[in-house]
């Protein structure tokens, strides 16, 4: 792995933005009727269910949180290997009719929101589609545009965003380094 070039947030800064994230979802929805959180595998989903403790905690109500594994929905699909692993999806609910809150912990060209939302309209017609990222890297490619963000990095193409969660990583913070 390469050099940390900076350590941009700590447990506490994480903790502080998904709390941030949280009670935005709930003003702009004007609640949570309706709402359910999907996790772009691998570190959104405990993002996601960092987003649903927290919502718990504001609105008092539990979420429903889906884990979802965009492999097969990628436009680089060939690049990935002629035998791309798959980590598996799992929505234990109807996405029709409802508010699906798409969690993902950098948002970077474009292309991984794009392919999960194809994933999601695999599983149903929601009302509507929401995008919560912790980091915001910049360099789109696609006119995507997260709704909620945690933290806005600029970067430059040759750096890397290093989100770390505890679940799977042991430890929670974003650190920026050189690819």
């Amino acid at each position: 792995m390469s050099v940390v070039k900076a350590y941009l947030m700590d447990s506490d800064s994480v903790e502080r933005a998904l709390m941030r994230i949280a009670h935005q979802i709930t003003e702009k929805n004007h609640g949570t009727d309706g709402i359910c959180l999907v996790g772009i595998r691998t570190r959104g989903v405990p993002i996601a269910e960092k987003l649903r403790k927290n919502l718990r905690i504001i609105d008092g109500v539990d979420l429903p949180v889906g884990e979802l594994d965009i492999t097969l929905y990628r436009d680089d699909l060939s690049a990935v290997g002629a035998q791309p692993v798959l980590n598996g999806t799992s929505i234990p609910f109807d996405v029709t009719g409802k508010k699906v809150v798409l969690v993902d912990d950098v948002i970077f060209t474009g292309r991984t929101v794009r392919a999960a939302i194809d994933a999601v309209f695999a599983h149903g017609r929601p009302a509507c589609i929401q995008l919560a990222v912790l980091v915001d890297r910049g360099h789109r490619q696609l006119p995507l545009r997260p709704d909620y963000v945690g933290k806005n990095v600029p970067t430059a193409l040759s750096e890397l965003i290093e989100v770390r969660m505890p679940d799977p990583d042991g430890e929670q913070g974003v650190y920026l380094r050189d690819r």
